[in-house]
Parts: structure tokens; C-alpha cells; sequence
């Protein structure tokens, strides 16, 4: 069974506790609880993990390498800081789709450039738990 790695960074298993306003109601169960759904009901299947240390991110992307059709990660402010991160992607052949839950664009300046976006298969930003599924679709329709 093919497989998909949804994989988030700092602070995302703080959803549904902080910042309301910009990151909504919902929370990384949430996410992952619909993706699941989402992709199995394809006949895919989901795997999830999260972590506030970049090595940790770094590992799981090393690993997803030629075990997983895709990668939907969001890195959260990493995306705009960590080369190491970028380098990871870069290095991997499996496809990864940067997500973002909030408008980086419509935030403060700093949150405007993606380290990571460069070298993503494609970068979804501002359509909350949407992007994360619009991601999945798109690995699901490309294999």
C-alpha cells in the first residue's frame, strides 16, 4: 500500500490552544484524524508525526526518502530559517508539499520567505486544514 508522511514542526500540537484567531479551532488530532480518512478512503495509507527539533524533522525526511510517494509537511517557522531543513529536501527524492495553515503572505514581513519552497514539489498556504487535504489529493492523483 502506497503511503503518504504528514509531518509538522514546532508548536503545531499547540493547535486549538494558541493563536485561535490565525490557526483556527481545530487541532493536530484533528488534522490528523481527516487526512487519515481522506487518504485511506483512496486506498492509501497515512502516517503521522510531529516534532518541535529540526534534527527530528531532518531524520523523518532522510527516512521518507523512496518509502513514501509524498511528503505533506508543515514546518512551521522553520520555513524560515532552517537550511538545514532545505538542504533534507533537496537531497530526498520524495516529493514534498510545503503547507501552511495561515497566509505567511498576510503576516508580519519575516514570515514572507520560505526557505523550503524552492525545493518542495509545491507550497499551499492560507486554506487551513483544506491545504493539508488539497496536499493529499495531490499525491493521490499523481500516483
Amino acid at each position: 500500500m502506497d503511503r503518504i508522511l504528514l509531518l509538522n514542526g514546532p508548536n503545531i500540537n499547540m493547535l486549538g490552544k494558541r493563536e485561535k484567531e490565525v490557526y483556527g479551532q481545530f487541532t493536530l488530532q484533528d488534522i490528523e484524524q481527516n487526512l487519515e480518512q481522506l487518504v485511506s478512503s483512496h486506498g492509501f495509507k497515512l502516517e503521522s508525526y510531529q516534532s518541535n527539533h529540526e534534527g527530528e524533522l531532518i531524520d523523518r525526511l532522510q527516512l521518507a526518502n523512496g518509502n513514501y510517494i509524498g511528503v505533506i509537511f508543515n514546518p512551521a517557522a522553520y520555513t524560515h530559517t532552517s537550511i538545514a531543513l532545505r538542504d533534507t529536501i533537496k537531497a530526498i527524492e520524495t516529493p514534498v508539499i510545503e503547507v501552511h495553515i495561515s497566509n505567511v503572505h498576510n503576516r508580519e514581513e519575516f514570515r514572507h520567505t520560505s526557505m523550503l519552497a524552492p525545493v518542495c514539489y509545491g507550497q499551499i498556504v492560507g486554506l487551513g486544514l483544506t491545504g493539508y487535504r488539497l496536499a493529499a489529493l495531490a499525491f493521490i492523483e499523481k500516483n
